[in-house]
């Protein structure tokens, strides 16, 4: 991706770093003073787009920066004091539901717990106009144009019946072994139709901090053998509450008469996600409970994490739009 504009001091260091700069630049003890002294880490623009830029290093990189820099120890001791600072408050944040009963019936109760009214899916369904439909689908990018990259590090990780039902559900988000069938190419395909840019990355000034907030709380888990319950959790909310909205997008895609091919990726997970649902909670949660019964807990926080981070994101944009507004930093 295009390195983005800084957003302060924080995400300004780590660039000048990346692109260039002297390593004593980035002080780990400066990244911990910056984030004690946050309010609010969640929806901290700086600090959240900085530990994304550092977290990128690990995924497709960033135009100008050398390979070589993903494991630099200053650049890792820099990302280890943001997460560290992002993880403990989202621990705080987040109740830690336990698992006193069946873990994929605990994985069910979590996420109709969490439903607990109209969601962004609803207002595209019903209400929506085709500039926020826009808006969506740029708010998505950051994650969707590499989907189900953060979720695969927990491959090597897992063992057994877990392993199993991950790689049947992340085989399916790679297209099956169609180049064309890939999620991430399917949504570049719904940019397109829509007039957006569908380069990975080239709404990353746009965005706020929590499409930010949602990306890291991906690759925390996922880059952390120790985090490997966490991961697998919140890739079990995250299909385990993806059908649903999904039919009511392509609805709403079809409301404004956008057509077939731009509510492609929509139906495609319909019907994909109906059967993920069951794999996810009961295969790769219940397998790796049972293969491992001190991962439950991190297992359940890793869905709690996932339906409160997301909802938090959802909810902002179309309270955004309820008011007539944007969630947008620019323009489109």
């Amino acid at each position: 991706m295009r390195p983005p504009e800084a957003r302060g001091e924080i995400s300004d260091l780590v660039l000048q770093r990346l692109l260039g700069g002297s390593a004593a630049e980035l002080d780990p003890t400066v990244a911990a003073r910056a984030a004690r002294r946050s309010s609010n880490l969640l929806e901290d623009d700086d600090l959240q787009l900085a530990l994304f830029l550092l977290y990128e290093l690990h995924y497709g990189g960033i135009a100008g920066v050398p390979d070589d820099l993903e494991w630099e120890p200053a650049v890792l001791g820099f990302r280890r004091e943001l997460e560290r600072a992002y993880e403990a408050e989202l621990r705080e944040l987040i109740p830690q539901p336990h698992a006193t009963r069946d873990v994929p019936e605990a994985l069910f109760a979590l996420v109709e717990a969490s439903d607990d009214g109209p969601g962004l899916s609803t207002w595209v369904e019903r209400d929506a106009t085709i500039d926020q439909v826009r808006e969506v689908l740029v708010h998505r990018s950051i994650y969707t144009l590499k989907e189900a990259d953060p979720h695969s590090w927990a491959i090597p990780r897992l063992h057994g019946r877990a392993k199993a039902a991950l790689v049947e559900i992340q085989a399916d988000e790679y297209g099956g072994g169609r180049a064309d069938r890939l999620h991430a190419e399917i949504f570049a395909k719904t940019m397109r139709t829509m007039g957006l840019d569908d380069h990975y990355g080239a709404y990353a000034d746009h965005v706020p901090a929590l499409v930010y907030s949602s990306m890291n709380l991906m690759s925390m888990f996922g880059l952390q053998r120790r985090l490997r319950g966490a991961i697998a959790g919140h890739l079990a909310a995250y299909e385990m509450t993806s059908s649903i909205p999904c039919k009511a997008y392509a609805a709403g895609f079809r409301r404004l008469g956008l057509g077939d091919e731009a509510a492609d990726y929509f139906d495609e997970h319909v019907e994909a996600d109906a059967v993920h649902e069951q794999i996810a909670a009961r295969d790769l949660g219940g397998g790796l409970a049972e293969d491992e019964p001190q991962l439950a807990d991190d297992l359940l926080f890793g869905a709690s994490a996932c339906l409160t981070v997301d909802g938090r994101l959802w909810g902002a944009i179309r309270g955004a739009f309820e008011a007539g507004g944007s969630l947008l930093r620019k323009e489109l």
